[in-house]
């Protein structure tokens, strides 16, 4: 009786630590936020925020990941200062009273293959909604430092009028693609 109790409770340490939750943090030197929308419907104009932090809750497999996404609104580049100037005011992101975007994840689905899907809230100039971003994991190597580091893809398209970004402006693409590329490592 003693053994099968004991053998037990081997079984149940062992699920826990395969199944412990790990922190990741963003390797920013490896990571970016970029983003694309149509002008006049015959070009493509890109940019990327600068400022960002990144972490999500996961195993040491990268299964299942929680997100948390911060991002500083003032930090967008679009390589056109006046541009950058514009996109930072009331008409767009409006940093002054809202300075951060920000996503938090909710649900993961795992599609096979190291894609997946992850869902949550968006908020961005003030305006919370929800949002899918597609995935891929392209893999997990070990650091020299001994733990992992995990490489991921993520996209998805924002409706930026949804978000008071630029209402009403034609000349602009209705819909933002918004592709993530990050390098996480685990803590």
């Amino acid at each position: 009786m003693m053994k099968k109790i004991f053998i037990t409770l081997i079984l149940i340490f062992s699920i826990n630590v395969v199944s412990a939750q790990n922190t990741w943090k963003v390797d920013k030197a490896h990571s970016s936020i970029t983003f694309s929308v149509s002008h006049f419907m015959i070009s493509e104009v890109t940019g990327n925020f600068n400022s960002f932090d990144i972490d999500a809750e996961t195993n040491e497999k990268f299964e299942k990941p929680v997100f948390k996404v911060s991002i500083n609104a003032a930090s967008i580049n679009t390589n056109q200062e006046g541009r950058d100037n514009h996109l930072k005011s009331p008409d767009f992101f409006n940093v002054k009273k809202n300075p951060t975007i920000t996503f938090n994840s909710s649900s993961f689905k795992d599609l096979n293959n190291g894609n997946f899907e992850t869902s949550g809230t968006i908020t961005i100039n003030g305006i919370a909604k929800e949002i899918t971003f597609k995935g891929k994991l392209n893999g997990i190597i070990k650091a020299r430092s001994g733990k992992n580091k995990a490489g991921l893809k993520l996209t998805s398209t924002i409706k930026r009028e949804e978000f008071n970004l630029g209402k009403g402006m034609s000349p602009i693409g209705k819909d933002v693609t918004v592709t993530i590329n990050i390098e996480m490592n685990q803590q």
